[in-house]
């Protein structure tokens, strides 16, 4: 039976509450939010299944300072939905002091049980993250400009 537009609501709060509230603890709940067989894409990754899409995220907590997320906007059409969402963390191998934000959208297709079958998120790793980096962000900052002239 497909998602009524009351289920794809609650289950959209029900994802940006998890979202928004992500721990290391809380990923052993993965398989709650998304399908078995769930794919994920993102700049960096392609992966299916919840092992994978936890491995994702375990790996952020490893890499990054106090990471989260703020989901800003949310669109739900039937199973389709679309959140705008900020990400805050800290580099743990640079300057662990500064405050990093990367904005991004997450396009998620709800399997008729109200889970994630596939997300897929959109931000531009060049200006949000590499533009950020010692050495590659002055490079990286440098090559805008000059595609800019």
């Amino acid at each position: 039976m497909a998602l009524d537009d009351a289920a794809a609501r609650a289950a959209t709060e029900r994802i940006c509450h998890y979202f928004e509230h992500l721990s290391p603890a809380s990923l052993g709940e993965i398989d709650r939010l998304y399908t078995a067989d769930a794919r994920f894409k993102d700049p960096f990754n392609e992966v299916r299944g919840t092992a994978a899409v936890r491995g994702i995220f375990e790996h952020m907590y490893v890499s990054l300072h106090e990471p989260r997320f703020v989901v800003t906007q949310r669109i739900v059409d039937g199973a389709q939905v679309f959140l705008a969402w900020e990400f805050h963390f800290r580099f743990r191998r640079f300057d662990t002091e500064r405050p990093q934000v990367i904005r991004g959208g997450s396009h998620l297709q709800l399997a008729d049980d109200g889970r994630i079958a596939d997300h897929r998120d959109y931000w531009d790793a060049a200006e949000e993250l590499y533009e950020k980096l010692p050495l590659v962000g002055a490079l990286m900052r440098w090559l805008k400009r000059r595609a800019g002239e």
